[in-house]
């Protein structure tokens, strides 16, 4: 349990650094581009994926609490 304990703390330490490469990436593409069109489509997806956790964790709710009631 302990080495589980160890490799979930390291990768959870080290993925936010290597994910933060891919946005300083996305980010040189988008502001060398002439039109925002690309730019505002990158920023439409960032928030539908934002925002589907969340709606599928408030359904989920809705269906427990509605169990809970009956």
């Amino acid at each position: 349990m302990k080495i589980k304990d160890l490799i979930l703390a390291i990768l959870i330490f080290v993925l936010p650094w290597l994910s933060t490469a891919q946005c300083a990436m996305c980010r040189a593409v988008l502001e060398s581009q002439e039109d925002n069109s690309m730019a505002e489509g990158i920023n439409n997806g960032i928030v539908y994926l934002m925002a589907l956790p969340y709606i599928l964790l408030g359904v989920i709710f809705y269906f427990v609490y509605r169990k809970m009631r009956s």
